[in-house]
């Protein structure tokens, strides 16, 4: 049985049609990546195919944002080039506007605040990055620095660096921000060493390490929170 395409679908049903009749909010994260590639291949059509990408992704729109340009096209009959590189440009722009939209929330008051201005930086990585986040005594954000970048399981932490910037920007607080790619929130032994490390020295400054955050795709860690810090 030949497969129907989506021309032939009735019109509400046809992603487009669907968007401009009952607007963006109304369709599935299938449809809206078939809008981005258009059409399928010979046996699937744009939803189909767009399904199994996201299956495959274990439906979840941040280990799809790990996938780059060739696995796409290696892994999916029909995509090429052009229909990856929408896919990935689009997603992008996803993780850039809740990016800017932590960006505007100036104050950190709680692990969560922390978390949200840390994930879209680090939501993506398929290695490990660590980030800080310098803020004045009001708790309010001053700079964000990376300050390393590893391997798929683990990062070296310079912190005369972190300390460094923190008192070239005259900065009170500082919030450490790293992330597993494995998705597995428990903090290592390393992780836990480096917190212990960093707030003693920042001490001797007068500034105070206020968290470290493990940042797992869609949870994370806090130290705070925890009690370690």
């Amino acid at each position: 049985m030949n497969k129907l395409s989506i021309k032939q679908w009735a019109e509400a049903d046809r992603p487009r049609e669907k968007l401009l009749l009952k607007g963006v909010g109304a369709l599935s994260d299938s449809e809206l990546i078939a809008i981005l590639i258009g059409s399928g291949n010979d046996r699937e059509s744009a939803v189909e195919l767009s399904k199994r990408i996201l299956m495959d992704a274990g439906n979840d729109l941040n280990r799809l944002g790990r996938m780059g340009v060739t696995d796409l096209i290696q892994r999916y009959r029909g995509i090429g080039e052009a229909k990856a590189v929408a896919v990935i440009a689009a997603l992008e722009l996803g993780r850039r506007r809740r990016s800017a939209d932590a960006g505007e929330k100036k104050k950190i008051t709680s692990s969560h605040d922390a978390y949200e201005h840390f994930y879209p930086i680090l939501c993506d990585l398929n290695h490990e990055e660590t980030w800080a986040l310098l803020t004045d005594r009001s708790n309010k954000v001053l700079s964000t620095l990376q300050v390393s970048r590893g391997g798929i399981s683990g990062t070296v932490v310079d912190i005369r660096l972190i300390l460094r910037e923190a008192l070239g920007h005259y900065a009170s607080g500082i919030l450490l921000g790293h992330n597993h790619p494995s998705g597995n929130c428990t903090a290592s032994p390393q992780d836990t060493q480096i917190t212990r490390k960093l707030k003693e020295a920042a001490q001797w400054m007068d500034i105070t390490l206020l968290d470290h955050i493990i940042v797992c795709g869609d949870s994370y860690y806090s130290f705070a929170d925890e009690g370690i810090i």
